[in-house]
């Protein structure tokens, strides 16, 4: 299954929510490409990876270089939602060691923007 993205924003955050494989190719060349260009208006990013069944060094690559680049502008980058499978991949690669990540992508938002957790998914 290819990687699809669906995009929306909560209190200023942007929240990617990732459906699919995040390899090596067009799904992780898509995923920096959109990201990279929101990046200009929004600094702070979740990826909800909860429908992710797959993610190789590739993928894993795409998400540490823009976590690098929103670092860069100012901003940061915030990982929720992870099966055991991807939190297994997460922590055996080290890379829980560049990112924060939450079981929600509305509590990584309430991280980025504590006014944010006061509020509910459904008001959003």
């Amino acid at each position: 299954m290819s990687l699809q993205m669906i995009t929306r924003t909560f209190a200023g955050v942007l929240i990617v929510e990732c459906n699919g494989r995040l390899v090596l190719g067009e799904e992780s060349a898509n995923l920096r490409h959109l990201v990279r260009d929101l990046l200009n208006e929004y600094k702070q990013v979740v990826f909800d990876l909860g429908k992710v069944s797959y993610i190789d060094s590739s993928g894993l690559g795409v998400l540490v270089g823009l976590y690098t680049t929103a670092q860069r502008g100012g901003g940061g980058i915030k990982l929720a939602n992870l099966n055991p499978r991807l939190q297994d991949l997460i922590q055996l690669t080290k890379v829980f060691t560049v990112f924060e990540v939450f079981e929600r992508a509305e509590d990584a938002v309430a991280a980025f923007n504590p006014l944010a957790g006061q509020s509910t998914p459904e008001e959003w």
